[in-house]
């Protein structure tokens, strides 16, 4: 890797950081750049979700704030994320290369979509969740559908980690009573275990696939990326910041169509 692709890579890193901390969508500015230069997709996915987990780290710290009167659903909703990554984790690493490259085109896709209908979720959850909603008790059919969200946005994010963030924060908004703040600071912290869990499944089983250089440069960037985002990401304007996300997500599907 030459010093302007290291260099990128890096920037890539903090940028993604700002963005999982305010977004959740940091993956799809990340991925299309390790692609760039010159990481096949499946190693480019692993060690960029190694290089993410400090940014997660440093987002989650951020939002510490809105995490008042939370601990107890976290604690639910941890071990199903903590499922959902070891299976996306698994699919990832036995099913065949081939395949992940046929799949994540669609999922870039998919996230990119999400991103842009983004505006349009929060809209309808703000109407429905006011700023001041007091909490409301978790328990039954609601607390099993929060469970299973939580597990397949896990699945998912273990999988391949693009905008797990932004399906968290929808699946969460539309079964609770809760700002759309403090949902991303349970986005935060659930996508800290994901990344976490199936940073270190992957270095376990497939250390050979992780690209160190890569990973490092993407922890360094996104480290400070995180507590950036954490600390001012609200005063960026999201509309310039979501179509940069659109337009790299573009990219990414460009370039790895064209492999």
């Amino acid at each position: 890797m030459t010093l302007p692709e290291m260099l990128a890579v890096a920037a890539a890193g903090l940028a993604a950081g700002a963005i999982n901390a305010v977004v959740g969508s940091g993956t799809l500015v990340t991925f299309p750049v390790l692609l760039a230069v010159g990481l096949p997709p499946v190693t480019a996915t692993i060690s960029n979700s190694l290089g993410l987990v400090p940014g997660n780290l440093a987002g989650s710290l951020g939002y510490r704030r809105e995490l008042t009167g939370q601990r107890g659903l976290l604690l639910r909703l941890l071990p199903a994320s903590v499922l959902g990554a070891l299976t996306g984790a698994f699919l990832l690493l036995t099913l065949p290369a081939s395949s992940f490259e046929a799949i994540v085109p669609t999922l870039v896709g998919l996230a990119v979509v999400l991103v842009a209908v983004q505006p349009l979720v929060q809209r309808v959850l703000a109407r429905r969740r006011p700023a001041d909603a007091p909490p409301v008790q978790i328990r039954g059919a609601r607390l099993a559908a929060l469970f299973a969200g939580a597990y397949a946005t896990g699945s998912y994010g273990g999988y391949f980690a693009a905008s797990q963030g932004v399906l968290q924060i929808g699946v969460f908004g539309l079964l609770m009573r809760e700002s759309l703040q403090r949902l991303n600071a349970i986005k935060n912290v659930l996508t800290l275990a994901v990344n976490g869990v199936a940073a270190a499944a992957y270095v376990v089983v497939a250390t050979d696939r992780v690209d160190w250089l890569a990973a490092t440069l993407v922890a360094a960037g996104s480290l400070v990326g995180g507590y950036v985002g954490a600390r001012v990401g609200r005063r960026l304007h999201p509309t310039a910041l979501r179509a940069a996300i659109v337009v790299l997500g573009c990219v990414a599907i460009a370039v790895l169509l064209a492999r």
